[in-house]
Order: structure tokens, then C-alpha cells, then sequence
């Protein structure tokens, strides 16, 4: 079996204000995210993780880094540019609220629907695009461990790790948002038994170790 842990990164300022923060956007993580990053670590203590790959985008990145020196700062740590969130392109830095009143069919269609998304609308990238980019990725992480014995832990961001691990347990494109976003500091699990040719969701959406009340701003 191979095992992925997938985490979505600390939570940001542009988090918590309800801002669009994709592939070319980012902000600082909040003082408070290193206590959940503790928390996670805490968590996944007593794992034996072989390698931790995460977005190069500096929240997804210092998240990786954070939690690595939380577990003792041993665990070989991979940047990889397609673990990057969507693009989105000119909703980048806008304001969740100015947006769904400028474009509310694609909003919701990228929160409820995405078989209806029209990236092109917003120079964005497509869902397709996303998902061909990131499962590849997985699937050869997959594909290489010829043992079968392998933990692999992935940080990257709430839109592209939904899109990502629902397409690899076979969910199609219209019902991927059924569950809901991902969480900051949330963590995924799920397991193939053959290199990658099946996935299996073990647990989606974990934060049960964060220990407090969520609330609408962290999670997308």
C-alpha cells in the first residue's frame, strides 16, 4: 500500500479577509496557523513519512517547512511547481463578495458545479487543466513505489487538492464539490494498493486536532 497524506496549507491573511488567492496571489500565514501546523504535527507523530512534497507558493511552502521541523525536521521536503493552487487569473486578490456580484454563475459554478466552470471568462485555468497537471503527478509517485510500503505527505491548496483527489478516487467532474472545499491545515488521507491504478478515500477533510470552532473563512 501506498499511502498520501494531502494537507492544505496554514491559513492566510487573504484567508481570513475572503480573498481569491490562486496560483500567482499569496499572503503572509496568520500567527495562529504554526499552532494548528503544531497540532497537525502532533497528529501524524509516530508516522514514518518518507517524503513530504508541497506547491513552491510561499503559504503551501512554510506550511511544508513548519510542519517538517515540527516532526523533527528529518523528512526529505520536495518543491513541485504542479502542486501550485489554480490559476485564477484576474480574480487573484479580489474579494470574495465584489466577485460573486460581478460573475455569480461562475462563482457558483466553481463552488457547486465545476463542469460548468468557464475559466476563459476570468483568464483562469481550467478544472481539466488542474487535474491533468496534479493526478499525473500523484499517479507517478504511485507508479514508482514498486513495494508497495511508501507514506508520501503533499501540501498544496484547497482548489486544486479537492479537484485533485476526488478525480483520482473516480468522482466525476459535476459532483467533485459534493463534500464540500478542504480546511486550512486539514488533512486528507488516501491509499492505493496497486500503484496508482486506484485510489481509495480513507478520511477527507480531518480537523478534529485543531481543537476550536471553524468558520466560513477556513475553509474553501
Amino acid at each position: 500500500m501506498t499511502r498520501f497524506y494531502f494537507v492544505r496549507h496554514g491559513k492566510t491573511q487573504w484567508n481570513l479577509e475572503g480573498r481569491y488567492q490562486g496560483a500567482h496571489g499569496d499572503s503572509p500565514l496568520l500567527a495562529t496557523s504554526f499552532q494548528d501546523i503544531k497540532l497537525l504535527a502532533q497528529r501524524l507523530q509516530g508516522i514514518n513519512i518518507d517524503h513530504i512534497y508541497t506547491s513552491p507558493l510561499p503559504r503551501a511552502a512554510l506550511t511544508a517547512q513548519a510542519l517538517d521541523y515540527e516532526l523533527g525536521n528529518k523528512i526529505p521536503l520536495t518543491k513541485i511547481a504542479d502542486l501550485k493552487e489554480f490559476d485564477l487569473g484576474i480574480l487573484e486578490g479580489e474579494k470574495f463578495v465584489t466577485v460573486e456580484q460581478k460573475y455569480p454563475h461562475l462563482i457558483w459554478a466553481f463552488r457547486h458545479d465545476p463542469s460548468q466552470y468557464q475559466a476563459q471568462l476570468v483568464q483562469g485555468e481550467s478544472f481539466a487543466e488542474v487535474i491533468q497537471r496534479t493526478t499525473k503527478f500523484v499517479v507517478d509517485l504511485a507508479r514508482q513505489d514498486a513495494d508497495n510500503r511508501l507514506t508520501l505527505l503533499i501540501v498544496s491548496h484547497g482548489g486544486c487538492l479537492t479537484a485533485m483527489i476526488k478525480s483520482l478516487i473516480g468522482v466525476p467532474l459535476h459532483l467533485l464539490r459534493q463534500d464540500g472545499g478542504l480546511s486550512n491545515t486539514s488533512l486528507t488521507t488516501v491509499d492505493t494498493y496497486d500503484q496508482g491504478k486506484t485510489f481509495h478515500l480513507i478520511q477527507w477533510n480531518d480537523t478534529s486536532f485543531l481543537q476550536r470552532h471553524l468558520n466560513k473563512s477556513d475553509t474553501v
